[in-house]
């Protein structure tokens, strides 16, 4: 397969990297990592062992994704943020089985700064506000601030706010597609 690998970086052997991905200035890949087709890995990205980033996932500036995080296709991860995989770190105790994992699914976007404790997933379509903290799982579509996180309404595949009428309707005025709320939970209309 061929992708570009800036000549500062470096990739362990044994990691995966896939067709058209680019790893730039002073990334380090782990072996074992598997990064898929299309992805961008922006200046100094660390991806540990085991982390799996699947097609077309843009990594921004000074990201670490630690073993446990997995990224879906199309995940946007803002520049600084941090991930987390272990709930109760001690410098002086070895936890590494007790690593939690974080799924990121499809689509999902997370803004600068902000903070993802592991063990959770962030819903498809998910927007992870610049600096948030995020402690729980978020639904799919989620718009997300604040620490710790709370939810501020709902956004759509785009990223506009979804506004939704008294019979649960909205609809996304970048594509105008319509979206339907069900029991707490946002559903794409085809």
């Amino acid at each position: 397969m061929h992708f570009y690998q800036h000549e500062t970086s470096v990739i362990d052997e044994g990691a995966t990297i896939g067709a058209g991905t680019k790893v730039w200035h002073f990334c380090h890949v782990m072996a074992s990592a598997v990064i898929g087709d299309q992805c961008i890995l922006g200046q100094n990205v660390f991806v540990g062992a085991k982390v799996v980033l699947r097609n077309r996932v843009k990594v921004q500036n000074n990201v670490s994704l630690y073993e446990g995080v997995v990224c879906e296709d199309d995940v946007f991860v803002g520049p600084s943020v941090v991930f987390t995989n272990i709930l109760t770190p001690r410098a002086f105790i070895e936890r590494k089985g007790a690593f939690k994992k974080t799924i990121v699914e499809r689509g999902a976007s997370i803004g600068a700064n902000a903070t993802i404790v592991c063990g959770i997933t962030i819903g498809a379509f998910a927007l992870i506000g610049a600096g948030a903290v995020v402690t729980k799982d978020v639904l799919p579509f989620s718009l997300m601030v604040g620490n710790p996180a709370v939810q501020k309404g709902w956004v759509s595949e785009c990223g506009e706010k979804l506004y939704f009428d008294k019979s649960g309707l909205a609809t996304c005025i970048t594509t105008n597609v319509h979206y339907r709320l069900i029991e707490g939970r946002v559903h794409k209309m085809s």
